[in-house]
């Protein structure tokens, strides 16, 4: 039996694919893709089963360009992950600390590790990914570089974590929404054990619309947990919002939907699953 392919945006190693192993467990084939809108058209075209998409992070906001992906009616959101982000410094199995002269990672890594960096005299070297950093320095053997990234890559590419968890905020988690294609998802409105959903909906300029659609949320006992608003490019100043929400109770979540749907312009579901966990 062959396994389940899942896209991820970066490469072997990267956040995402630790992400992907935490919601399906090991033993997945991992397809990396360069950008999102690759990870969603090797999805679409059936080259990979499932994808996961980075869609926010508790440091730097929503990824917007990937509320607008998700609006396509051919993709389901079925689950969600939380990663917890650590950042490692590794470097060649022999290698020792005063032997760094150099550290490459992605310029977001870099910076997350800024207090960390600031005082060793390091030069830093942006790259691409954090993951991609770790396997050149492995593949190249280049004992004066030390790379910032996960513990993943550490393994996967035989190096050793010299420095666990130099990141400054240790706070730091992002949330990856788990992809299906429409087809390949069985609906069953039965299910017991979903209890979050995400949406889109539009309103008009009108007076009390988009209050009209919250209110809702209050009325049926719904936790909004997420509200993003982003531009319909098509349509200027004009705007879409991404809805989040939680809830115990799946027919009165079902039934705020259909009021929901009654005082929007538009609404359109794209997941009902059950809340992530974090990892």
């Amino acid at each position: 039996m062959q396994p389940l392919k899942v896209a991820i945006q970066g490469y072997e190693g990267c956040f995402h694919h630790i992400a992907a192993e935490g919601f399906f467990g090991g033993g997945i084939g991992i397809m990396p893709c360069a950008t999102f809108r690759g990870v969603v058209k090797a999805l679409e075209e059936g080259s990979a089963d499932a994808a996961l998409m980075a869609i926010e992070n508790s440091i730097a906001g929503s990824i917007l360009p990937n509320y607008g992906l998700l609006q396509d009616g051919r993709l389901r959101v079925v689950g969600e992950v939380y990663l917890q982000i650590k950042q490692n410094l590794l470097v060649l199995p022999d290698v020792e600390l005063e032997e760094i002269r150099e550290v490459w990672s992605h310029p977001m890594a870099l910076l997350q590790c800024a207090d960390f960096l600031d005082d060793k005299g390091w030069r830093l070297v942006e790259t691409e990914d954090t993951a991609l950093s770790a396997r050149q320095v492995a593949e190249q053997k280049v004992r004066h570089a030390a790379a910032i990234a996960g513990e993943l890559p550490a393994r996967l590419f035989g190096l050793k974590v010299i420095a666990p968890e130099i990141n400054t905020i240790r706070n730091n988690h992002t949330r990856f929404m788990v992809l299906r294609r429409s087809g390949d998802c069985k609906e069953d409105e039965n299910r017991a054990n979903i209890n979050k959903a995400s949406m889109f909906f539009r309103v008009g300029h009108r007076k009390g619309s988009l209050v009209s659609v919250l209110n809702t949320m209050e009325r049926y006992n719904i936790n909004m947990t997420k509200l993003q608003s982003y531009p319909v490019p098509s349509d200027p100043f004009h705007y879409l919002f991404h809805l989040d929400m939680e809830f115990q109770d799946v027919w009165e979540y079902r039934e705020a939907v259909m009021h929901m749907s009654s005082v929007s312009d538009a609404l359109t579901v794209y997941g009902e699953y059950t809340k992530g966990m974090h990892i």
